[in-house]
């Protein structure tokens, strides 16, 4: 078989950075590339339902277009004819931003969001809009308007939520590169479902906005806790987004001109590895893979221990005072459909009444909490710790207040991470009970290449475990 036969096979199988490589050396075009990942939904997504929206047409009309400019040594952008997918509530201009509400279906943007923006102009073209919860509600991926995504690994259980469809998507490698965004570990827990790689960055790091109007009101616990990140199958190729993504824009007043490389760390790098965070119970599975990791990390001489940072469950019972996610809904209700308003019940009904001063209190909270995590990262930079702290729950579990009362048990540790803005990237250490183990790493604030370096270090040494077939 020839190199570009090879190629021509295998394309679905290649990450992003792969892709642009043969791309650039006219080894495969554009068009190939993109057309192979078509197929490849067209095979694979009446199984799992990840990407309702498929952008055929004008993703084979822009490789084209791609095409014509690999030509002799013409410098090309680093994601040159690279196909990605787009989560439903990031503007790509052309499509709705739907947020998976049948109220949304026409609501166009006039722009792209910035994140989108800039992965077109490195190069990258966007080939389907991926699924998600009603408006990002929930750990589980079931839209009023697309219905339920299927995790591959086993039907029985979530895919993950928010960002359920960009995981299924690149797990089945109908897509190479993903969009998405995490408040309570939107991007890391889809990742474990689906045994990918995901980078929540630092607050401020990649801009988020949006163009459709009326402008959503956003409250500032939303503005604080929420991020935008991309999502692969590995870890360089979220090293490489990052560096297209990053930047501020003044269309998102929280971004930041922060540079990509943090200051040089003292070494050996201190790594806190937490097995079972706030003492609260991890199952066997997701210990393993965080030992499994932590050993990894020791060989490659990092100096690893058992310690835990401070106020796990403080941080983590923070971020949902900072959302007041019930005086919100009460204020500003979404036209949700009935699953996700059920779910809404249940979960108010596991919170309890809010206490009148507890969303104020937050943010006093929160900045206790930076000071003591800054503190504890002086002296162990990374930490490395599990994404849920069990494994992927049974499709239907959440929807009763114990199997709520749970979710919120192990989603803990991404809780706590979003409630101080921390940069953490998901990555897989193998597979474990026939399902993924996936750990996250998390580093201090703007320190994305030190989480980045360790992931690298877990991949090299344990490989991907992915693309798949569903089961």
């Amino acid at each position: 078989m020839s190199t570009i036969d090879r190629a021509e096979a295998d394309l679905w199988r290649l990450s992003a950075m792969e892709l642009a490589a043969v791309i650039r050396s006219r080894e495969v075009s554009s068009r190939e590339v993109v057309e192979a990942h078509l197929r490849r939904i067209e095979a694979v997504n009446p199984q799992v339902n990840a990407i309702p929206v498929v952008l055929a047409e004008a993703a084979l009309e822009t490789a084209k277009t791609a095409d014509r400019r690999v030509v002799g040594d013409v410098a090309l952008p680093p994601l040159h004819g690279v196909p990605f997918t787009v989560k439903s509530n990031l503007d790509l201009a052309g499509t709705p931003t739907t947020h998976g509400l049948r109220a949304m279906a026409g609501a166009y943007p006039k722009l792209d969001a910035p994140a989108v923006e800039r992965l077109k102009a490195a190069g990258a073209i966007p080939i389907g809009r991926s699924n998600m919860p009603d408006f990002a509600i929930g750990w589980h991926t079931q839209s009023q308007l697309y219905g339920a995504t299927l995790n591959p690994w086993d039907r029985s259980r979530t895919p993950g939520g928010s960002t359920g469809g960009e995981g299924v998507a690149l797990a089945t490698g109908m897509s190479p590169l993903g969009l998405g965004n995490d408040t309570l570990g939107s991007l890391r827990w889809p990742a474990q479902c689906s045994g990918i790689a995901a980078l929540k960055p630092t607050l401020g790091r990649v801009p988020d906005a949006t163009s459709l109007d009326p402008p959503l009101i956003v409250p500032v616990g939303l503005q604080l806790a929420a991020v935008n990140g991309p999502l692969a199958r590995r870890v360089a190729d979220l090293r490489a987004a990052l560096h297209v993504l990053a930047g501020p824009t003044w269309r998102d007043p929280w971004s930041v001109p922060a540079p990509l490389l943090g200051p040089p760390p003292r070494r050996p790098i201190r790594v806190a590895v937490v097995l079972d965070p706030a003492g609260r119970g991890t199952a066997r599975q997701v210990r393993d893979g965080v030992r499994k990791a932590a050993g990894a990390l020791a060989d490659a001489g990092y100096a690893v221990e058992e310690v835990e940072p401070p106020s796990i469950e403080a941080a983590a019972r923070c971020v949902l005072d900072m959302l007041d996610l019930q005086a919100g809904w009460n204020l500003f209700p979404l036209p949700v459909g009935d699953d996700a308003k059920r779910w809404l019940a249940v979960f108010f009904e596991v919170l309890g009444e809010p206490e009148p001063l507890a969303n104020a209190l937050s943010f006093v909270t929160r900045h206790a909490l930076l000071r003591a995590w800054g503190e504890f990262q002086e002296t162990y930079p990374l930490i490395l710790a599990p994404v849920g702290t069990d494994l992927p729950f049974r499709v239907g579990a959440d929807r009763t207040p114990a199997g709520v009362a749970d979710n919120l048990r192990v989603m803990r540790m991404v809780m706590a991470v979003n409630a101080l803005g921390l940069p953490a990237v998901a990555v897989p250490v193998g597979v474990g009970e026939g399902l993924p183990q996936v750990v996250q790493l998390i580093g201090p604030r703007y320190c994305e290449d030190l989480c980045l370096d360790a992931a690298e270090v877990l991949e090299e040494r344990y490989g991907t475990v992915t693309p798949i077939d569903p089961r």
